[in-house]
């Protein structure tokens, strides 16, 4: 096989003059081949916008290992009891019956940049003039001392959704009162930062509906602060007074590391005990765009903030948990807006249609208790080499509790529509 990569990139310059080249159509006999890896927010939209909008013109191919995807995104809620499994559930007949894409479930295991390939596992060789990758996050399990993927199945992560999640869930509603819940967050940046508290949150929530209200759940951080910390702290103390204890690094001095064998995890302050460990470790880019050679040294992917184009690799797309998107968090929704941008700019390069100035969104919704819904979010632009804040909002401390369930089902209405966006 040909060398996997290409290191050079010529920066925006050198990529807008790549833009002004003859489209592929012009120079490539048949339809121009994108391919699509991953199939969650970012690649499952960037397809089926790419197959859209070009009315059949380009030959879409996504690969997803999994012929069903459920979303990260709102699974809190299944833990919660606010969702069932089947809800966060997709699958990508739709994709594939209204838009033409050919869906094919294989893992991606390389991509040779000399031959514009991908390669499956199975061996199948995939050709394209455009690649664009969104394989989310790869755990470093190792990040935690004693944590592994093993480990996995007695202390989940469920950082990726599926059975870890099933198994979480299992978990907690095994919790009798008095006993322990304890959490270990993971360090930034990782996939949607909000997320670790809004778990502890549906953790309390199911725990107080049973009566479970002499249960704790203690959140061991290697942060010195987190996402809407004054929403969810106001939220705890409303809520679930006693139930939910934060812990920085000031406090506990540093995670040291787990047991599963006794389910344990030691810190420099004292060694805590949970009938139910969840330990959410380190994270960087999935491994396709890890071998394909896209990642930096912070494991993930530097990207033109104005394409989401590799910084590596002119032909390929970097979108989602695996870019670094600047200001952007990594969310749905980021992933979402930014396929947008991508699918736009390939099309501009494979069919000479108009590319207009890229616009990034993104809102973070939280369930801090029934009907006690947060946000958080705004709008991005291109800046100087990232993608720059241009507006922010928040929820507030103390808002009235109408303006918190009007947040709470504007995030219902949110998770139906972008799914829709998304699986087509």
């Amino acid at each position: 096989m040909s060398r996997i990569s290409r290191r050079t990139f010529g920066g925006l310059a050198g990529a807008a003059a790549f833009t002004l080249a003859l489209p592929v159509y012009l120079r490539a006999q048949g339809r121009p081949k994108v391919v699509v890896v991953g199939g969650g927010a970012g690649g499952a939209t960037a397809a089926r916008y790419i197959a859209k909008d070009s009315e059949g013109t380009i030959d879409v191919t996504l690969v997803e290992a999994n012929p069903r995807y459920t979303t990260c995104f709102f699974s809190n809620l299944y833990l919660g009891g606010f969702r069932s499994f089947d809800s966060i559930t997709h699958g990508y007949d739709r994709l594939a019956s209204n838009y033409g894409i050919s869906v094919v479930n294989a893992v991606a295991e390389a991509v040779d940049r000399d031959t514009s390939e991908v390669l499956l596992g199975d061996g199948t060789r995939l050709p394209y003039d455009r690649l664009v990758l969104s394989p989310g996050i790869d755990l470093i399990w190792d990040s935690v001392d004693g944590y592994s993927e093993e480990a996995a199945e007695t202390m989940p992560h469920a950082w990726k959704a599926g059975p870890q999640t099933e198994l979480l869930k299992a978990k907690l509603d095994a919790i009798g009162n008095g006993e322990q819940i304890v959490m270990v967050a993971p360090p930034n940046p990782y996939r949607c930062p909000p997320g670790p508290y809004e778990r502890a949150s549906m953790f309390a929530h199911v725990l107080k509906a049973k009566g479970h209200t002499d249960a704790k759940i203690v959140i061991l951080d290697p942060k010195e602060k987190f996402s809407k910390q004054g929403l969810f702290s106001e939220g705890w103390e409303k809520h679930y007074p006693g139930m939910v204890e934060w812990y920085g690094p000031d406090v506990h001095g540093g995670i040291i590391g787990v047991d599963p064998s006794t389910d344990e995890v030691e810190t420099d302050f004292d060694t805590f005990t949970g009938a139910l460990v969840n330990v959410i470790p380190a994270q960087r880019a999935g491994r396709i765009a890890r071998v394909a050679d896209l990642a930096d040294g912070s494991g993930f992917c530097p990207i033109d903030p104005a394409s989401m184009r590799s910084a590596m690799d002119e032909r390929i797309y970097v979108l989602g948990d695996a870019a670094i998107a600047g200001d952007m968090p990594k969310s749905a929704f980021s992933a979402n807006s930014q396929a947008k941008v991508a699918a736009m700019t390939i099309r501009g390069d494979l069919t000479g249609s108009k590319v207009f100035p890229p616009r990034y969104s993104n809102t973070c919704w939280s369930l801090i208790e029934d009907g006690d819904g947060v946000k958080v979010g705004g709008q991005y632009a291109p800046g100087e080499g990232r993608i720059s804040s241009t507006s922010t909002f928040i929820s507030q401390t103390g808002e009235d509790p109408a303006l918190r369930r009007a947040t709470y089902e504007e995030s219902l209405g949110w998770y139906a529509g972008i799914t829709s966006d998304i699986f087509g």
